[in-house]
């Protein structure tokens, strides 16, 4: 047994990256950890009380309270709203929409990825969900077109991110439960820097066309402004979907849960418009849903499980006191907590990320004077970042699987849009405005 809790903290966290590295799912390895650290403890408890009983009493309060939330509803809602509209014609239609609109500014079609990306995230959640539908279409249109393979699929890596941190995001929605955090709160926050990060992404594409022009196509498209106007009705239905769901949220009309019920309504009336959505794409959809849903809730509660067993036998107390007693100004905590996410994104997915860190950081982090609004914000972008970090960035593995390319070549065009979103979290630690402005002003 092990009575030192920084100790203990050290051993747990070793044992935690055995059991994922074994294979175990993420959930069983949360629990598993979790109750390792309950036995390695050395508990003063009355001889009528065995160590299993309270393990159980942890384990049955955590995982109650941990599900038992009216807010996680719109979990499994935004899902199925996101499966359902990728079984549509969704995507194409966003194509067909913004090409007449931007084949005139510079860099051309390369910012459709950055604005189908973000709308798309508008209505989808996922990182995952939204790099994979926009880039089956749009990857090989612009290679016909004649654009630079490697531009468009660093275009599409970074912006396909952005289903995290514009709203409705699936990260926002756990981090929000987890730390007691509004999530209207949390997708209004998400706003100004997600609209920052995609124009960020397009400044690049335009400065690095106009010093490589090689990378444009020879032949230069035209639209006249009734093109533009008729595209509109190829736009209009998307558009329409995320101002009913997130208007809803932003003029405090709905919670967002009401919202995303809102919005599988909304998806459903286009897949019918589109004629499209089958009974078996439907069916998929559910099923698909469901799956993502369960999983996701599966490692909720080992992660509220683990969170009660490290505050419990305190490891989250005896870390703060260790890392308060290194005198580390507010920002180079951040900067160290930067460097962690980085680290974990290499070898762990977003939601993961997440889930197992959050225990131990949010009470360091609060404690240091940060909001946590403001570290949700950072913490969506951090996971932004492991998506297309090597080895498990699983935005990778969905382009590599789109575009047929290897690891190597996708890291490499990826790589500069990595450094623009790290340089957003610099941003973000500069001007901690850009996240609190507009719940300030909406809510």
């Amino acid at each position: 047994m092990i009575g030192d809790p920084l100790l203990l903290g050290v051993v747990v966290l070793a044992l935690m990256f055995v059991l994922l590295f074994a294979g175990l799912w993420i959930g069983f390895s949360l629990f598993a950890t979790g109750i390792g650290a309950m036995l390695l403890y050395k508990l003063s408890l009355p001889p009528t009380l065995s160590i299993w009983d309270k393990i159980g009493d942890l384990l049955a309060n955590s995982v109650w309270n941990s599900m038992n939330s009216w807010a996680l509803t719109a979990l499994p809602l935004f899902i199925l709203m996101g499966e359902i509209l990728y079984r549509t014609a969704i995507s194409s239609r966003l194509l067909n929409g913004l090409v007449p609109w931007l084949a005139r500014v510079p860099g051309r079609l390369y910012h459709i990825n950055v604005v189908a990306c973000s709308l798309f995230a508008a209505v989808s959640g996922s990182s995952a969900a939204t790099t994979a539908t926009v880039g089956k279409i749009t990857l090989k249109e612009l290679m016909r077109r004649g654009y630079d393979k490697r531009l468009i699929i660093g275009s599409l890596a970074g912006a396909g991110t952005l289903g995290f941190l514009i709203p409705p995001s699936l990260i926002m929605i756990i981090y929000g439960v987890l730390s007691d955090t509004s999530i209207g709160q949390l997708f209004i926050a998400g706003i100004l820097p997600g609209l920052t990060l995609a124009s960020m992404y397009s400044v690049y594409i335009m400065a690095r066309t106009m010093t490589r022009p090689e990378y444009l196509p020879a032949q230069d498209e035209s639209y006249s402004w009734a093109d533009r106007m008729a595209a509109l009705k190829d736009l209009v239905p998307v558009v329409s979907l995320i101002a009913v769901v997130l208007g809803g949220i932003y003029a405090g009309w709905t919670t967002p849960t009401e919202a995303a019920a809102i919005g599988v309504a909304g998806a459903l009336v286009l897949a019918a418009l589109m004629r499209n959505l089958t009974a078996k794409g439907l069916k998929e959809a559910l099923f698909s849903s469901v799956r993502t849903s369960t999983m996701i809730c599966f490692i909720i509660a080992g992660a509220a499980f683990l969170s009660q067993v490290v505050g419990f036998v305190g490891i989250a107390r005896a870390i703060s006191v260790y890392i308060t007693g290194l005198g580390l100004s507010p920002y180079m905590l951040i900067c160290v907590l930067g460097l962690m996410y980085l680290f974990l994104g290499m070898i762990l997915d977003g939601i993961s990320i997440v889930v197992m860190t959050l225990p131990i950081v949010l009470p360091i982090v609060e404690a240091a004077g940060f909001s946590p609004l403001w570290f949700g914000i950072f913490v969506v972008i951090m996971v932004e970042l492991s998506q297309i970090t090597p080895p498990v960035g699983f935005s990778i593995f969905v382009i590599q699987h789109i575009a047929e390319e290897d690891v190597p070549t996708i890291l490499k065009a990826t790589f500069p849009f990595f450094l623009i979103m790290v340089a957003m979290v610099v941003i973000l630690c500069a001007f901690p405005d850009l996240v609190f402005y507009l719940p300030s002003k909406m809510m």
